[in-house]
């Protein structure tokens, strides 16, 4: 028998005892002149007594059913396995740079230590945003060893400046005509306005990350010799013609860990300021340095079979193709000379061309580290 079941069963045999004597007390009480009503109250009082017993043995039963059971429960649940912890859970922002990382890993270790030529122009140049962004990709591509060899333009900065002096600015066939006025107006904006402050931004860029990414040297074709030319169409006035290109400044700049920043000014026989086209001047370098890839930061897409459409852009087109495309019409326009650099490019030892949209953002990093580019790419494919 249990603890609990001998107390109340105690309890209730002193129930029954005590009512007994209650009864007979109250049978042989009537010559002592007790009343019924006192013995009543008795009974209830002493009952009373019996029923809390009764009730706190109940709650003793049931605290132990409870303890019990709560036993139970504990001794049942599984202990933690060894090495099951959660595994940590990571944001899809930084899941999707790792797998940015992870693909271009294979092109940072192909072209590290070769040579991109980059032209630079267009609306990249105009919008602060975009600028500030170009120059933190080149160095950042700088940073993980691809030599940058920085080419740029200026045509709205002269513009701008022609039309500060009062100088009306003429074109014919897409290309500046430039006579003495004009051609001053432009070394000075090229060589120093445009090319100083891209050379202050690469600079600074990474003086700020602390990455030392970017070290930048301003020069224009003059210097070292680098860009030697002649007069292209009289009617034109001082538009050159690249003849010559004397790469030993530009090497011994990057081999030094230096960016040159290239304004397109050349000269010819007689040292007279020639201006030459940009992205001709880029292709011309990129081939006598044998890069890996020149870059032409456009306005454009890329080479497009119908240029109003981007979806139509076309990723890869060979030499043979390309020349196809030029004689059929669907290489057309302002794309030709474009095009035609590429190609020279090629001709002269450049391994392969590339025409983006500058105005998309991180393009020049899309082109040249990841699997699917941005833009269109030109390549030898069966030219020898």
């Amino acid at each position: 028998m249990t603890p609990s079941s001998v107390v109340h069963a105690s309890l209730n045999a002193s129930a029954a005892t005590t009512q007994k004597c209650v009864v007979v007390k109250a049978a042989s009480s009537s010559t002592r002149g007790c009343s019924q009503s006192r013995l009543v109250r008795g009974v209830r009082r002493q009952m009373n007594r019996v029923s809390g017993a009764a009730a706190s043995g109940h709650r003793f039963r049931e605290r132990r059913r409870s303890t019990k059971a709560s036993a139970s429960a504990s001794s049942s649940a599984e202990p933690p396995k060894k090495g099951t912890a959660k595994i940590q859970r990571i944001s899809p922002e930084n899941s999707n740079r790792v797998n940015i990382l992870s693909e271009a890993l294979p092109y940072l270790q192909r072209f590290q230590g070769q040579t991109v030529v980059v032209k630079y122009g267009g609306a990249a140049m105009q919008s602060k945003e975009l600028k500030a962004a170009v120059i933190r990709d080149i160095c950042l591509l700088a940073t993980v060893g691809i030599n940058i060899v920085l080419v740029h333009g200026g045509g709205p900065e002269i513009n701008k400046m022609l039309e500060v002096v009062g100088i009306e600015p003429n074109f014919k066939n897409g290309l500046r005509v430039t006579d003495d006025a004009t051609m001053e107006v432009v070394e000075m904006v090229l060589t120093g306005k445009v090319n100083k402050d891209l050379v202050a931004l690469i600079n600074n860029n990474a003086t700020d990350r602390g990455d030392g990414g970017g070290r930048a040297v301003g020069i224009c074709g003059k210097d070292g010799n680098l860009l030697r030319g002649k007069v292209k169409d009289k009617e034109l006035g001082w538009v050159g013609e690249i003849e010559s290109v004397d790469p030993k400044l530009l090497n011994n700049l990057i081999d030094g860990g230096f960016i040159p920043v290239v304004a397109t000014v050349a000269q010819d026989a007689k040292g007279n300021a020639l201006n030459v086209n940009a992205d001709t001047a880029a292709g011309a370098i990129a081939a006598a340095l044998n890069a890996q890839k020149l870059v032409l930061m456009t306005d454009v897409a890329g080479v497009c079979t119908d240029k109003d459409d981007v979806d139509s852009l076309i990723r890869t087109v060979t030499f043979t193709k390309a020349e196809e495309m030029i004689a059929s019409g669907i290489i057309a326009g302002g794309m030709i000379p474009k095009v035609t650099d590429c190609m020279n490019a090629l001709r002269g030892g450049c391994v392969s061309g590339h025409i983006i949209d500058g105005r998309a953002p991180h393009s020049l990093l899309l082109e040249i580290l990841t699997d699917e580019g941005c833009g269109t790419m030109i390549t030898r494919g069966d030219y020898v």
